[in-house]
Formats: structure tokens, C-alpha cells, sequence
């Protein structure tokens, strides 16, 4: 399949797989793609709930200025499998303080 420079597409990868209850894969771009090629992922990293059993596929797009052909057996992203943590959400009249406070980007590390 090849990508025209803005492209983006669904490349299917030929497996499917059974992540156990409690985990998810995240699913990440390669940066020997992204810095040789111009190639990532919109949405990355990408999360594979682990009731998915579909046939894995990932999402690229073209940034670069040429044309880029996925090849088959091509190596186009990488994933990692992580325990996912589940939080009780409580609401609240008031938040407790920090020494950044309401500080927005580029306010840490002062």
C-alpha cells in the first residue's frame, strides 16, 4: 500500500490477539519512520481495549513529502502491553493544593 504525502490509511497487520482482562496495548510509532520517512500514527499512542478481537491494524499518515510504500512484513509500529489502572472518580467542592496550583503549560520545572 502506498501512502501519497497527507495520507492516511488502516494497514492491516494479519493477526488478531487476546489481550487478558485488566491489561491494554498501546500501540506506537516507529521513529525511524517518523524521522527518515515523515510516517506516524494520528492518534498515537493507540489503545487496544482488551475485549478486541478483530485483526490488529494501525493507523499511519504520511507527514513527509514523498510517497511511502508499506511493505508486507514491513515493521511499522510498536506495542507494548500495560496493566490498565481503574480509578473510583469522586466529585468535590474544592481541590486540593499544589505548589504549581492552577498553573498552565510550560509552568513546571520553575
Amino acid at each position: 500500500m502506498t501512502l501519497a504525502p497527507g495520507d492516511i490509511a488502516m494497514i492491516p497487520c494479519g493477526f488478531a490477539m487476546a489481550i487478558p482482562h485488566g491489561f491494554e496495548a498501546q500501540v506506537r510509532p516507529r521513529s525511524g519512520l517518523a524521522t527518515k520517512h515523515g510516517i506516524g500514527m494520528p492518534n498515537a499512542p493507540g489503545t487496544v481495549d482488551s475485549d478486541y478481537r478483530g485483526e490488529m491494524k494501525v493507523p499511519l499518515v504520511n507527514l513527509g513529502r514523498a510517497p511511502f510504500t508499506v511493505e508486507h512484513g514491513m515493521r511499522i509500529a510498536q506495542m507494548v502491553v500495560a496493566p490498565v489502572a481503574r480509578a473510583t472518580v469522586r466529585v468535590v467542592e474544592e481541590l486540593d493544593g499544589t505548589s504549581r496550583g492552577a498553573g498552565g503549560f510550560g509552568s513546571t520545572g520553575r
